[in-house]
């Protein structure tokens, strides 16, 4: 059985104390220069590190585990796997810390995440003049027309400026989204180049609020529903085509809007972090009918593929071993997983 955190208490960023805020950032700084453990085979040849390791986990999986049935029961377990190597490997003991987004719809900048103080993950990005609106199609709804959605460019743009991270380099990608084939040497080789953000309160204020997380924690009461608007599913809704999900990864802007390789960006655990909050408060306020999953297996069902059940199987391998789903829905079960959120 994978070995547990010593302490299930995951709280809000700004609720720990400078001086464990500063352990955490030497903590995540630690795992970033570890070893890959991944098999050298040449299958990933940029990956050297830990940090790169869960890139390529979450990259390789992408098409799996977003806009299917395994979104949020996927990406818990991840999240389980970050915060057992950030104490097996670099000491940290105190349960994983979220980003409340609600706390900063109206100044990212000003953030404790993001001021770019020792005791945050590093500032906005190097501010990038001049540059057009980001336009986002989404298709597989039910209108053959694509939901168009539009953003306005955010404060950064570049290259962390400074704070923690600004040195993290970003090995794997890009991933060519235009019909050009992946090869392991292309999409998966050393391809080294900084982290960059584009803070934006846009996004947030649009999909992110105290106000859409509350609406969706009580809005819905299957997890199709629920699922479908958190993610911004088209096939579940063309009112909300981005979601509390989107919202979050938009907000940060940067490599953090790419669906592929987004966890390079630390900022990416605590964003995640929080959409397991959101999903655990739904889960108890009524436990024995939030245990389910729906869907397939497949991003949006294409390929079409199986439904999937809660006595199907997902893992992070190498990191951690393969678990039935539904092992993944309490969180205090101790097989495997015993936090709370705080």
């Amino acid at each position: 059985m994978p070995k547990l955190p010593l302490t299930p208490y995951r709280r809000e960023w700004r609720t720990l104390s400078k001086a464990d805020r500063r352990k955490f950032v030497a903590a995540v700084k630690c795992l970033q220069g570890k070893p890959s453990v991944l098999p050298k085979d040449g299958t990933v040849p940029g990956a050297i590190t830990l940090w790169d390791d869960l890139a390529y986990a979450h990259a390789w999986r992408t098409f799996f585990v977003h806009m299917s049935a395994t979104f949020l029961v996927w990406h818990r377990y991840f999240l389980f796997t970050y915060e057992t190597l950030l104490e097996t490997e670099c000491g940290w003991t105190q349960g994983l810390p979220y980003w409340e987004w609600g706390l900063d719809v109206n100044n990212m900048r000003g953030s404790p995440l993001f001021d770019g103080s020792d005791t945050s993950i590093g500032s906005d990005g190097v501010f990038v003049p001049g540059r057009p609106d980001f336009i986002l199609d989404i298709i597989g709804g039910p209108d053959p027309e694509p939901i168009r959605v539009v953003f306005p460019p955010g404060t950064g743009g570049g290259c962390v400026e400074r704070g923690p991270f600004n040195d993290t380099v970003v090995r794997l990608g890009p991933f060519p989204l235009d019909g050009t084939p992946w090869t392991n040497e292309t999409v998966y080789g050393n391809n080294p180049r900084c982290l960059d953000r584009d803070l934006n309160t846009n996004p947030l204020q649009r999909w992110s609020t105290f106000r859409n997380s509350t609406e969706l924690i009580l809005g819905y009461d299957n997890i199709r529903e629920f699922q479908g608007f958190l993610e911004g599913d088209p096939r579940v809704t063309t009112e909300k085509p981005i979601g509390i999900h989107g919202g979050g990864h938009w907000g940060v802007g940067g490599i953090t809007r790419d669906p592929i390789i987004s966890p390079y960006d630390p900022a990416f655990w605590f964003h995640h972090n929080q959409l397991d909050r959101i999903y655990w408060i739904w889960q108890n306020l009524d436990f024995n009918n939030r245990k389910d999953v729906f869907g397939t297996g497949t991003w949006g069902n294409f390929p079409p593929s199986p439904n999937v059940t809660v006595e199907d199987f997902i893992d992070v391998l190498p990191h951690q071993p393969a678990i039935k789903i539904k092992d993944s829905m309490n969180t205090v079960s101790g097989a495997p997983f015993c936090y709370v959120y705080v």
